[in-house]
């Protein structure tokens, strides 16, 4: 998708779609959708519609990942690492169904439905579903680590006391 909206990053919005999902006042909606609107040959509102509604087939396949990734790590564990993985797996999917809504307010605003309720409901179902996702990342990054240092632990201990000979 950064290549179907690369030509989203203006000087005004230099962080493209991104820009408009953080938009949190017609205000500012406004602002970005009428930069794209003057970029010259490239209609870069079109663009920002493409790029929302690619965006419905990847938010599928990054919260199932994001899903089966949590659970399956949270098999690993028991007591309170188990159970927030399960949580934590639910939140997941809870991002995919927030971008779906986010993208739907996104589409009203590009096709020029700009109101300030339209843009902070926008802005508050993309700030949960990056916060539902950036969570569930630091779930399998922390829940790998752990894996990894029970791995090397229980190498150590099997290693505890046996004699080490070292020949030349």
């Amino acid at each position: 998708m950064a290549k179907t909206g690369a030509t989203l990053k203006t000087p005004a919005t230099p962080k493209g779609i991104i820009n408009l999902e953080f938009a949190y006042t017609g205000a500012k909606a406004s602002a970005i959708i009428n930069s794209w609107a003057n970029t010259g040959a490239i209609n870069n509102v079109s663009v920002a519609k493409i790029n929302t509604w690619l965006d419905f087939i990847f938010l599928v396949f990054y919260s199932l990942l994001l899903y089966n990734a949590c659970k399956l790590l949270a098999g690993n564990f028991s007591g309170f690492i188990f159970s927030m993985g399960q949580i934590i797996a639910k939140g997941a999917l809870a991002a995919g169904i927030c971008d779906v809504l986010e993208n739907a307010g996104m589409l009203l605003i590009l096709h020029g439905y700009i109101s300030d309720v339209f843009t902070m409901l926008t802005f508050i179902f993309s700030i949960i579903k990056w916060i539902l996702a950036f969570t569930a990342v630091f779930y399998m990054a922390v829940g790998a680590l752990l894996i990894f240092y029970r791995k090397i632990s229980a190498k150590v201990s099997r290693n505890k006391g046996s004699l080490v000979s070292i020949t030349l």
